[in-house]
Formats: C-alpha cells, structure tokens, sequence
C-alpha cells in the first residue's frame, strides 16, 4: 500500500503544472537624445496580476502604451512547466538624466519589486532649424471682438531626410476662440524643402490678449543603429511642439453685426400669388471676412405663416484673405395681402474704419384668388338650396304615391344596395385621407415652432410643406409624426 502511495505521488509530480512568479522592468533604451521617448516595459510571469498606475515618472507625464499577455508550455526532468507572462508598457520622454525608480506588482496576492534603471539624456546636436521646423504663424497679430484672422501651422522637412513619418497631430487651441479647420492641406517644395500647410480660421469672442496653444505631433525618422531580420530599420519617435502665439483683441469702437467687407442682395421669385401658395425670399451676403457666427433674424409677421432653412456658409481662402459666403431662404403663405418688412445689418470694416449698413427692401406681396373664393361659397349655397328642392318635389310626389309599390321599386332598392355595398368600401380611405390631411395641417403649425431645435423635426417640416404643396411623392413616416407631435404638445 505504501509503496503504491509513492508510484502515485511520483506521478503527481511528474506531471504538475509548475508556476512561476517574478517581476521584470526593461527599457528599449537607457541612452536617447533631448526629445526622444523611452518605452519602459515591465513583465509580470504569473497569474492575477495588478500593475501599479503610473501616471508620471520624475514629474514626466506617461502614456499607457498597452498591455499583453501570453502563455508557454515547456517539458522539462521535472514534469510540465506552464509560464503565463503579463507585460505593461510605458512611454515618457525625459528632458535630463533621471532613474526610473522600482515599482510594486501584485501578484496572486503577493508584493514584488522591480530594479531601478537609469537613463540618460544627451544634448541635441543636431540643428533642426536646417533640417525641420514646426511653426504656427498667423496673417494677424491685432483683431478687432468678431473680426476672424487665419492660423496656420507648417511643418518643413529637409529633402535630405528620407523615411521620415509623422503621426499623433494635435491641432492648436485657444477657448478664446471660434476654431473652425480649413479641410485639406497644402504641400509644396521651396528651396530643397518639403513644406505642409494647415490652415484654421479664427474668430475672437472677446476683448483682451490671447494665447494660441502650441500644435504637437509625434516625428519618426529611421534609426541607423537598429536593424529588424529583414534589413529595415526601426523607427525613432520624438515629440515636436510648435511655438505658440498671443494674439491682441480689441474692443469694437462701433457696435456692428458683421466685421468685414460685405455686399448684400435680395431677391424675392414673386409679388402676387394665389392665396396660401409659398412666396420664397432668398438672401445672400458674401466678402471679405467671417460668416460663420452671423445669424439672421427671423421674420414675424401677423397671419403669415413663415419658414426657413438652415443658412448655408461657405468660407475659402483666397491669396491667403478669408472669403465667406452666406446663403438662407424664407417662405412665406397666407390667406390675405400682407407686407415683407425692410430689414437692416449693420457692417464695420476695420480696415477703412468705416460702418456701412447692408439693407433688404420691403416687399409688398399681393395675394390673388379672394373673388373665387366667394364665389365657390355661392355656388355652394345655390347648390344646397337645389338639393332643398328637390327634395320638397320628391316629397310631394311621396305623398300622393305614398300607398303605390310597384315591383321595379324593389329592383331598384336592391341595386342601389349593392351600389352602397361597393363605395362602402372608399369611404373609410377617404374619411382617412381628409383626416390626415387635416392632422398633417395642425402638426405643421406645431412643428414649425420647433424647427431649429432639431434636424429631424427640420425634415419633417420640409416634407410637410412640401405634401402641403401637393407633392403626393412625399412619403410621412405617421409613427414618427406622432412621436414628434407627443413631444411638443
């Protein structure tokens, strides 16, 4: 018995699974030049791993460059060996010789240290001013609260660095600011240099002197000292900041609506319409400066039923000035004559310190059709009053055949049955179609109020509009209809 109590334990053991725990930090390299980073790794062989949170090293910020994990399988005199391995990585960018100090990691509940490693800095020889620069630059240093001006950022690589890769661009800031990003880039060679542009257009909110935070990127170029199996060589990362820049805002000396050189027009498709059909007023203002804040007053007029679209703004450069054009549309319906009213915007231009004022005429709209309705609703009273008559003459014969039933009376009945039978069948259709066209009315007016508030309810209003205009193509999700109408109400 006991000897098979051995055979067992020995076999037991042969073929435990064996696991280590052990702790082990690296760096992909203790000696990097001024601006470069350095990836601290720390390996953990074990099972339910805690690693410490390391947020900066030496009053260095860090990045958390991902975690992986993996496990291996080994036969060794002593069984079967399982190893699963944890590894947590660092990145940092030192400014001087420091040491990473020794970190705890936790493992199945117990405390391990790793070694401190030391790094040193070495100065940058290089001359970045001749091989790469990073600048942001502005055509204004001096605006006026409303005026907009153009940032730009470029980046100017030397020809003679090859296999160079930028990454991690992170545009330039300032809260003090309207931002919007100029789409695309520009690129070009000067002078043996490869030069990219990005542009931003800024627009200031409000008096005082503001700074623009710098834009940054992550710049890789080969290192000569590292080589992968296949002959390539790796890459080294290093951080690139732009200089940043304060830019004066000054307060207006004329209060205005818009800061630039504008122009103005106006046009209205027509002055008399048929009542309840749309008269549409366009306005355009286009020049020199910024569009993108301006917001158009809405017209209120009595008994007139009004709609807008969203204004359409487009800004471009041109020779390096901001040129912006700006677009919205009004629709206007009622039942009676009434009167567009004349509308004023004013305009400061800092360059000639000149105030203009850009104008919209009055319009006087005739609205058409006044006698016809009249006329249908006498047409319709002489229509009832027929109806009247006759059936007092249908009456009168009643009562003198009013004991007389011939059999052809029974024919009749019954196909005027069945005639019944058949419409039947189209009232509940259009009982439902008056219906809706009447709810489709009503939640017109409703939404209507509502329309800047949301895209979807601007949509709805459109389709509405439009089906009001007797597109019958228009389909009107009802379900959605309502849940917009539950909204509102």
């Amino acid at each position: 018995m006991l000897i098979l109590g051995r055979v067992w334990l020995l076999f037991v053991l042969s073929f435990a699974i064996v696991w280590a725990a052990q702790v082990e930090s690296t760096v992909d390299r203790q000696e990097i030049v001024s601006g470069e980073s350095v990836t601290l790794q720390i390996t953990a062989k074990g099972d339910k791993v805690a690693f410490p949170n390391i947020q900066e090293i030496n009053g260095m910020k860090v990045t958390d460059a991902g975690t992986s994990r993996q496990s291996a399988v080994s036969v060794t005199f002593n069984g079967i060996k399982s190893e699963v391995s944890t590894v947590k990585r660092y990145r940092f960018e030192p400014t001087r010789d420091m040491t990473i100090p020794a970190y705890t990691v936790n493992i199945s509940g117990k405390q391990y240290r790793t070694q401190p490693i030391r790094i040193k800095v070495l100065k940058n020889n290089a001359q970045p001013s001749t091989q790469f620069s990073f600048a942001l630059s502005t055509n204004k240093k001096s605006v006026y609260v409303g005026e907009s001006f153009i940032a730009t950022i470029a980046m100017t690589i030397s020809n003679t660095l090859t296999g160079i890769q930028i990454s991690d661009y992170i545009a330039p800031t300032a809260k003090e600011f309207f931002i919007k990003e100029i789409p695309g880039q520009k690129e070009y060679q000067r002078n043996g240099y490869s030069v990219i542009e990005k542009k931003y257009i800024l627009t200031t909110k409000k008096e005082g002197n503001y700074t623009i935070s710098p834009a940054t990127a992550r710049f890789g170029e080969p290192d000569m000292r590292r080589q992968d199996i296949f002959g390539r060589y790796a890459m080294r990362w290093r951080t690139i900041t732009s200089n940043a820049l304060t830019v004066e805002v000054k307060a207006q000396t004329n209060d205005a609506d818009l800061i630039g050189e504008f122009s103005l027009d106006s046009k209205i498709d027509t002055q008399s319409v048929q009542a309840n059909k749309p008269v549409n007023l366009t306005i355009k203002i286009k020049g020199k400066g910024s569009l993108e804040d301006f917001e158009f007053p809405q017209y209120d007029i009595d008994g007139v039923t009004i709609y807008s679209d969203k204004a359409k703004v487009q800004s471009d450069l041109v020779n390096d000035t901001l040129v912006s054009n700006y677009t919205k549309s009004f629709a206007f319906i009622s039942e009676k004559s009434f009167v567009i009213p004349s509308r004023s915007i004013s305009m400061y231009n800092p360059q000639t310190k000149e105030k203009k004022t850009l104008k919209i005429p009055q319009y006087k709209i005739e609205i058409k059709g006044k006698n016809a309705v009249v006329t249908t609703s006498s047409e319709k009273n002489e229509s009832k009053q027929e109806v009247q008559n006759v059936q007092t003459k249908v009456e009168a014969k009643k009562e003198k055949k009013e004991n007389t039933l011939s059999w052809w009376m029974l024919v009749v009945a019954f196909i005027l049955g069945l005639c019944m039978m058949y419409l039947w069948r189209y009232i509940p259709s259009i009982v439902q179609k008056q219906t809706r066209a009447y709810k489709e009315h009503e939640a017109l007016q409703t939404l209507y109020a509502h329309i800047g508030e949301d895209a979807t309810v601007e949509e709805m209003v459109r389709k509405l509009y439009a089906r009001k205009n007797g597109d019958k193509s228009i389909q009107i999700d009802k379900k959605e209809l309502h849940e917009m109408l539950e909204r509102f109400r």
